[in-house]
């Protein structure tokens, strides 16, 4: 619609409209590729994750066999020492000093069982977590294979728009060199100023700054033959008329 409202429009102004619409794609399209690291970033983190989580869970398991060698060495101290107190049980002579080696040989004995139980408990959580560990690295290779095709994807798609961001950048220097200086002067100015710097104008207002137009000066902006100016916020105005309606098909 915008191409057929471009050819009876004053040339400046048609010229101006096209500048703003290769602009607006040229950032588009640099505003995509500006989002191409942290879209990157996301992947990374996302593999980092679960990369921690297995690394988490394969630290737990050596934790668990580090306490468990420990509590061993800690059980063959006491079986010792209970052998020891054995052998010197044989050799008391009072039965004061043999109920006091049968009270040792007890507590030693405790300590023997209390070890026994705690080490069953680190073989058990030796067991969990090799097989959490299993489910880990299952799951930290499904998403590595879908993290690597999803930056290969990404890389693709900023290879893309850099070559687009290239192409609409030439394309709106060519725009920008065909128009007259002044107009050119006058479109970079406003667009220092209001970022886009050409707007609509419909149902009687500017559709960026959306202010109020005055009725006469609409009516001379449908007509699109000079370069126009909105009152509130400078931008370069144009009008584009709605699409024909089409007659219903007779039954």
């Amino acid at each position: 619609m915008l191409e057929s409202a471009l050819d009876p429009m004053n040339p400046d102004l048609a010229g101006l409209i096209r500048l703003q619409r290769a602009d607006t794609d040229l950032r588009r399209a640099e505003g995509e590729l500006g989002e191409v690291p942290r879209l990157q970033a996301e992947i990374d983190n996302g593999l980092a994750a679960e990369k921690a989580r297995l690394d988490k869970a394969r630290d737990a398991l050596v934790a668990a066999q580090k306490a468990r060698r420990q509590l061993e060495g800690d059980l063959q101290d006491l079986e010792t020492k209970r052998s020891r107190y054995k052998s010197q049980l044989m050799e008391v002579k009072t039965n004061k000093e043999y109920t006091a080696m049968l009270h040792e040989i007890e507590g030693v004995e405790r300590d023997i069982r209390s070890r026994e139980d705690l080490i069953l408990a680190e073989m058990e959580r030796a067991e969990g977590l090799t097989s959490e560990i299993k489910q880990e690295e299952a799951a930290f290779k499904n998403v590595e294979a879908r993290c690597s095709e999803d930056a290969r994807a990404l890389h693709a798609r900023a290879e893309a728009l850099k070559a687009r961001v290239e192409t609409l950048a030439g394309e709106r220097e060519a725009i920008a060199a065909a128009l007259p200086s002044n107009a050119r002067e006058l479109f970079l100015r406003v667009a220092r100023l209001r970022g886009a710097a050409v707007a609509e104008a419909r149902d009687g207002m500017c559709q960026l700054c959306h202010m109020k137009l005055r009725p006469q000066m609409f009516m001379d902006l449908k007509k699109n033959e000079q370069v126009v100016q909105c009152p509130s916020c400078s931008r370069i105005l144009f009008y584009e008329p709605p699409p024909p309606v089409e007659d219903a098909p007779q039954p």
